[in-house]
Formats: C-alpha cells, sequence, structure tokens
C-alpha cells in the first residue's frame, strides 16, 4: 500500500467511525494536530474541531458509511478521490462528492479541499 492509498483509508475509518473514542483515535491517526477540512457546509481546524464535524456528520446520517468510489488519484503530497454515502439499509447514496487532501512529511493529511457533488433534497 502506497502512502498515497493508507492516507484515504485512514481517512475514511475517521469519517465512518462510529463511536467519540474511536473518532478521536481514528481523526489522530489520519490527521496533523492543525489539519484544516474545507467544504461547502464547514471549515474547521484541528482534531476537537475535526472530531465535532465528523460527529455531525454521522448524526445527521445515521446507518450511512462513507464509501470511496472509482481509483484515487494521487502525485507527491496531493492525493483527490471520490466517495459517496451509502446507506447500509438499502444501499442509496443520497450525498457524493470528492476531497483533494494534502499529506505532511509524516504520511497523516494536514488538509482536506471537499466538494459536493450531490446532497439530498439539492
Amino acid at each position: 500500500m502506497t502512502v498515497h492509498q493508507d492516507a484515504v483509508q485512514r481517512y475514511f475509518a475517521a469519517w465512518n467511525a462510529s463511536t467519540d473514542e474511536e473518532r478521536a483515535r481514528a481523526v489522530a491517526a489520519a490527521f496533523t494536530e492543525d489539519a484544516t477540512y474545507t467544504d461547502p457546509l464547514a471549515d474547521v481546524r484541528g482534531h476537537d474541531a475535526l472530531i465535532a464535524a465528523i460527529g455531525g456528520a454521522r448524526q445527521q446520517f445515521p446507518g450511512f458509511d462513507f464509501v470511496a468510489t472509482g481509483t484515487p488519484d494521487a502525485h507527491h503530497h496531493l492525493v483527490r478521490f471520490t466517495w459517496d454515502l451509502v446507506s447500509r439499509a438499502d444501499g442509496s447514496a443520497p450525498a457524493a462528492g470528492f476531497d483533494v487532501i494534502t499529506l505532511a512529511e509524516d504520511g497523516r493529511i494536514s488538509s482536506v479541499s471537499g466538494f459536493l457533488d450531490r446532497l439530498p433534497g439539492a
């Protein structure tokens, strides 16, 4: 597994963690302490803010998982990838997007720029 693939895997582990404790561990493993996350609905910095943002998404979409689609594209310290938000109950995917992450020297994510391609009700 490359450093890029590993970072994407840890990213999804953080977004799919089901408890606050699991989320805290997964965020620490995936993100630098001062990492930023920016998408049309959020603009946060640091582990505590990331944990809260992810927790909010998990509360809004219980029973859903973020699933990578396609193959990540990477070069240097950048990775872009697409995802769907998929229901465990029926496989529906009401939200989708793509993210671009920047990796720090240690392989953890230092920034995320997220784009939403599909949202419920939009």
